[in-house]
């Protein structure tokens, strides 16, 4: 019997399943695997798979402590270009050590097989409560932009920009914390990052500077945060159209309309800050994310405050 990784159900498995090899869970469909051992790490459940490899949820026998261990795709191995970017992703992560970051914790090759050992992040992803819950509460939201544009300042500090900013990257601790992940587009901001490097990203958060092949800096990045914020308050994308090129054009010619146009209940204050860090022009933008950071601790601070304004209960401290 084995325990699904989603579900908790508990499964029958028959015993000469392939290592690594999975079958969907009979009541929840995700898929589940016989643990394996990989060194020292025992491998019990699938986290998640994407274009890379699958993240595993697993237990450090040494250190007797669970952790993810992100195994990327044999098949990928020899193309330089997934090696490069799997390894840029390790040494990204590994020199940065911010509480919003997922850390790394060890690289390695085994048996012709790359994989990374990480901070365990395992509870939904914010992509993922976003369409399941809808939308986000602000207050969650305003939380979460706070503290991934901390991060951000941390990862610019050390020379890196992200460049793939979006809620599927966005997961959740079991404290609730929000971690950074996915640093494998990242790049350094010293370089510019124009030409061919300019489209990298998600066509529902990419910067119109991106688009337009111009220079990228961390207002890219920026630009990023808000429109994932933008999605957690609405439970919509800022740009909606019938194709990709569509979308990415909007993020050029198309005037944003405004948070609180599409859901009433977002305050003013969190809207007008999204507006701004959506500008098309950069220069427009908050020229620090400690500029940003205030600006929407401020309109959390609003929000706190008109809560509990009229009622007996006082404000929780910040």
């Amino acid at each position: 019997m084995v325990v699904c990784g989603r579900c908790n159900g508990r499964v029958f498995v028959r015993g000469d399943l392939a290592p690594l090899h999975s079958i969907p869970c009979t009541k929840c469909g995700h898929p589940i695997i016989v643990p394996v051992m990989l060194r020292q790490f025992e491998l019990r459940s699938i986290i998640g798979t994407g274009g890379m490899g699958t993240v595993y949820r697993a237990f450090d026998t040494t250190l007797e402590r669970e952790v993810a261990v992100k195994m990327m795709k044999k098949d990928l191995v020899q193309d330089e270009q997934s090696t490069r970017a799997f390894f840029r992703e390790a040494r990204a992560l590994a020199a940065l050590n911010h509480t919003n970051i997922i850390h790394v914790y060890t690289f390695e090759k085994y048996d012709n097989q790359l994989y990374l050992v990480m901070e365990l992040a395992d509870r939904p992803s914010m992509d993922y409560r976003i369409e399941h819950e809808s939308h986000l509460p602000e207050l969650h939201v305003l939380d979460i932009g706070v503290k991934i544009a901390s991060a951000l300042d941390l990862a610019l500090k050390h020379g890196f920009l992200h460049r793939d900013i979006k809620p599927g990257n966005i997961l959740f601790n079991v404290d609730g914390e929000p971690k950074l992940v996915d640093f494998g587009l990242a790049g350094s901001a010293a370089d510019g990052l124009g030409d061919e490097h300019s489209i990298m990203g998600t066509p529902y958060y990419v910067a119109p500077e991106k688009i337009k092949r111009e220079a990228e800096t961390f207002l890219s990045d920026m630009y990023s945060l808000a429109a994932t914020m933008y999605q957690g308050l609405t439970g919509h994308v800022p740009f909606e159209a019938p194709t990709v090129d569509e979308v990415v054009l909007a993020h050029v010619n198309t005037p944003l309309v405004p948070p609180n146009q599409v859901l009433f209940e977002v305050t003013k204050a969190t809207s007008d800050g999204i507006v701004r860090a959506m500008s098309k022009d950069p220069a427009e933008r908050f020229q620090s994310y400690d500029e940003f950071i205030m600006e929407f601790t401020a309109a959390r601070s609003k929000l706190l405050i008109q809560r509990y304004r009229g009622s007996d209960e006082a404000p929780p401290e910040q």
